[in-house]
């Protein structure tokens, strides 16, 4: 069973679709969808009583938890949902994997009562349900946090607006200590007896410690085989506290010496806004039809011929100061890049990104990502 909604939906999961005829639940933003592509579209009875039966679940967006949470009875399915969007809930339940880690939540009034004093710095504040890195704060000092209260002010209507309370919450925020290591996505699911399949590692580069956008996250075949293992392990050890079923999950966490520390979960999707489709481009398998169909991924047919390339998706942030008026050059911008996979075109206004960025590189030529990583795309807009 799939649920769509906005803000998008990539064309090869519409094009897989189209081709399966998996049933998928009748809205508004499907029966726009309907009008490109021959979709197998169900009502609201039969996509509750298909999850109901505990038929697995995938979304595009979460968007669609808020309506599978208030007309479902699918109780374990429903726990789980609520226990990984809320980063709060997850951190509590998990709690015995990382003792030390610090968190603490707040309301949106109580930041600006704060002794700063008392907090240890460096720490991380966000909403406890967030979406695409809006509202993330790396803490370092009382300057940035002032910044950060100053910046919450300011942006909270405009994330209001692109996106409901249950995908970007403004009202409950969490604090917690800065994950120091490596950091990694994973697009993962739970199958009927709770075990845990890879489908994707991708590694999660920052300019720097403050850096907390989304510009750049690689794979390739070596990343994958060296890493999944290790959070393969990790991921059973977590669904032995929240015990899921038929439930697939996007992840980031951070490694330091070997320790995994989970930074947030999404849960019944994989990477957000179509992102989980680099595993198409790089190795070509699609991640939501292995776990829809329970086809675990077979990475040494994957990886054939693959070792010398690395597989990049960059959701293009818009640098500070613009007005959402300017118009981006797409054409100039892709031109900078020697193999483009997809250029996938964003209304900055609507999404907050400017577009995702899919491309190949060699293994031994990091020019392209060096640049990609530092442009502040200013040069792009006209």
């Amino acid at each position: 069973m799939i649920l769509l909604d906005e803000p998008y939906a990539s064309e090869p999961l519409l094009t897989w679709m189209e081709e399966t005829q998996h049933p998928v639940r009748r809205n508004t933003f499907v029966e726009g969808l309907a009008k490109r592509f021959n979709l197998n579209m169900v009502d609201d009875e039969e996509t509750a009583n298909r999850i109901n039966k505990g038929e697995r679940v995938y979304t595009n967006s979460e968007n669609a938890l808020a309506w599978i949470l208030e007309n479902t009875d699918n109780l374990s399915l429903c726990e789980g949902i609520e226990t990984f969007k809320d980063k709060a809930a997850m951190r509590k339940a998990l709690a015995p994997l990382n003792p030390d880690l610090f968190y603490k939540t707040m309301s949106a009034d109580e930041l600006a009562n704060v002794d700063f004093s008392q907090l240890p710095v460096p720490f991380v504040l966000k909403p406890s349900v967030g979406f695409c890195s809006m509202g993330v704060y790396a803490i370092q000092n009382e300057d940035d946090w002032n910044s950060a209260l100053a910046d919450i002010a300011k942006s909270a209507e405009s994330w209001k607006a692109m996106y409901p309370e249950s995908v970007v919450g403004t009202e409950t925020y969490i604090l917690e200590g800065y994950i120091t290591g490596t950091e990694y996505a994973l697009d993962a699911y739970f199958d009927e007896q709770g075990k845990a399949h890879m489908l994707n590692v991708l590694r999660h580069d920052f300019m720097s410690p403050e850096d907390t956008s989304d510009r750049m996250y690689v794979t390739s075949a070596p990343l994958v085989r060296e890493m999944a293992p290790l959070f393969k392990s990790w991921l059973d050890q977590v669904n032995e506290i929240i015990g899921v079923r038929n439930f697939p999950v996007h992840v980031e966490v951070r490694v330091a010496d070997g320790k995994v520390t989970p930074i947030e979960f999404n849960p019944l999707r994989f990477a957000g806004l179509g992102g989980t489709d680099v595993a198409l481009y790089g190795y070509g398998y699609r991640t939501y039809e292995a776990f829809l169909d329970d086809k675990p991924v077979d990475f040494d047919a994957a990886f054939t011929g693959k070792d010398d390339k690395v597989y990049t998706m960059s959701l293009l942030n818009p640098p500070s100061g613009i007005t959402g008026k300017e118009t981006f050059d797409y054409d100039a911008f892709c031109a900078r890049f020697n193999k483009v996979l997809e250029m996938r075109e964003y209304d900055v206004n609507r999404v907050g990104n400017y577009g995702f960025l899919f491309i190949e590189t060699e293994r031994d030529n990091p020019a392209e990502l060096d640049f990609l990583m530092h442009t502040d795309l200013v040069e792009f807009l006209k």
